[in-house]
């Protein structure tokens, strides 16, 4: 057993997407900052020092105490300092974090789904199906996602009971920002499920008397997934973004569960009275966040695309 995970531990190590990996040094940055603030937001209950959402932990005392200086009232030390309502700002960013990232997977895994499901259909079956399809994506294009999601967002809260819109806010932003951003996924999908139905094997599936789902599904969709994981990791960085500017503009996330967005939009009020770093480190981290997924997914499509090489 051992020998065997040793073997395929060492073909990995030594194919060429590690390989390229390997000699890519800003690949490997983004990596780790990556995977560091992905952990960091993960196992934020056993590395915050407080949890800034509990009330009872909070202490007004410690408001706007300033980073890696004692408060002048308990003599407590943050290393990012505490906003007005004496939250550890370090902790409220590990916190947010995790809002983001589930709202930005989440809403990534949608948008895939329904986008690789329209495309194969639009690309396989074809006809008034696939140009009303695209016919729709065409139209949702001539709109920034941005105002998509926006409208998207207000339509489904305005559905939603008033009791309920607090505990029912990031699902409907999934729903918005993944219906937001399916087009991508659409359009490359039917492109090179147009190129992959002429081809030998899909021929041979359906004298072999495979269903259209079964040859779209096992045979064709295998074969189209290398551009879909590229699109995805660029859109991971996008719905992150989106989210943040969501909360930021106050139809996002809920005071409740806030975001990276949201911390910055409460930061913003205190930018000019000089609690600065209430913003400038949840900023920070929304930067360094969105900036490393983008670079690896602009690496992943050098990889995967050989006339990129």
């Amino acid at each position: 057993m051992a020998n065997a995970l040793g073997e395929t531990f060492s073909r990995a190590w030594k194919s060429d997407f590690m390989w390229s990996f390997r000699r890519t040094p800003v690949a490997i940055i983004s990596f780790i900052v990556a995977l560091t603030l992905i952990l960091g937001a993960v196992l934020a209950p056993m590395i915050a020092p407080h949890n800034p959402f509990d009330p009872a932990t909070l202490n007004l005392m410690n408001g706007f105490s300033v980073p890696m200086e004692p408060n002048q009232f308990t003599g407590e030390t943050f290393w990012l300092g505490t906003d007005d309502q004496g939250r550890d700002v370090f902790s409220t960013i590990l916190f947010g974090m995790r809002v983001s990232l589930f709202v930005g997977f989440a809403a990534v895994a949608f948008a895939m789904t329904l986008g690789v499901t329209l495309g194969l259909i639009a690309g396989y079956v074809g006809g008034w199906i696939g140009a009303l399809i695209m016919r729709i994506a065409d139209v949702q294009l001539t709109f920034p996602g941005i105002l998509v999601a926006m409208l998207i967002f207000g339509i489904a809260k305005g559905f939603t009971p008033i009791d309920q819109r607090d505990e029912m806010a990031i699902w409907v932003l999934i729903i918005a920002i993944g219906l937001s951003e399916w087009v991508q996924f659409a359009r490359v999908v039917r492109g090179a499920t147009m190129v992959e139905k002429n081809k030998e094997y899909v021929q041979a599936a359906r004298l072999n008397g495979r269903s259209s789902a079964g040859i779209m599904l096992r045979h064709i969709l295998p074969n189209v997934l290398g551009p879909v994981l590229v699109i995805a990791t660029i859109s991971l960085a996008l719905a992150i973004i989106a989210e943040a500017t969501l909360s930021f503009l106050g139809v996002g996330a809920p005071p409740t569960q806030p975001s990276l967005g949201t911390l910055i939009r409460i930061g913003q009020g205190f930018l000019f009275s000089g609690e600065w770093w209430i913003i400038l480190f949840p900023s920070i981290t929304l930067l360094a966040l969105a900036l490393s997924v983008n670079l690896l997914g602009d690496w992943l499509r050098d990889v995967l695309n050989p006339r990129l090489r």
